[in-house]
């Protein structure tokens, strides 16, 4: 299974249930690696898109504690077994995890390839993902040129988990 997420030079990755900065670039890359994918999203997540609406040409596997949150568009689940179960029909590299931080914290472990957008800037923010570069586990096998976008610098990076 993958998970996939841009962060900043703190690893942090929203702010008040918003990304940090959205990057063309960045989100072209989100959409081809995920389209035609099932994709495994805490509830907060799947409100923030445009409209509160689930991503087209994708399963959409929401993650609440509220049993009687329904979405058109998506499959709501109250666990990550529940969400495994949901996806069990997809080869596990057609399996990505969008989000948020608590999803992503507790499905780290689940994961084998990470897809990580490193930006280089601080921003204000209240999410983060777990920094990769500290963890024994991961490494990173890939990490692009670096590209621009306005004045930012940033660069798409893949971490595989060491088993």
């Amino acid at each position: 299974m993958n998970l996939i997420v841009a962060v900043d030079s703190n690893w942090a990755i929203g702010y008040k249930n918003k990304l940090l900065v959205r990057i063309p670039a960045d989100q072209r890359f989100f959409r081809q690696e995920t389209i035609n994918k099932a994709v495994i999203m805490g509830r907060k997540t799947l409100e923030s898109f445009p409209g509160a609406r689930p991503l087209k040409d994708r399963l959409n596997v929401v993650i609440t504690s509220n049993p009687d949150y329904k979405i058109e568009g998506a499959l709501v689940v109250s666990s990550i077994s529940e969400a495994l179960k949901a996806v069990e029909e997809y080869n596990t590299e057609d399996v990505y995890v969008i989000g948020g931080e608590s999803i992503y914290r507790q499905m780290l472990t689940l994961c084998d390839t990470a897809y990580i957008t490193k930006i280089d800037y601080k921003y204000k923010a209240d999410t983060y993902f777990p920094n990769l570069d500290e963890l024994n586990d991961w490494v990173k096998t890939e990490e692009s040129d670096e590209q621009t976008y306005c004045d930012l610098i940033y660069t798409f990076n893949k971490y595989e988990r060491i088993k």
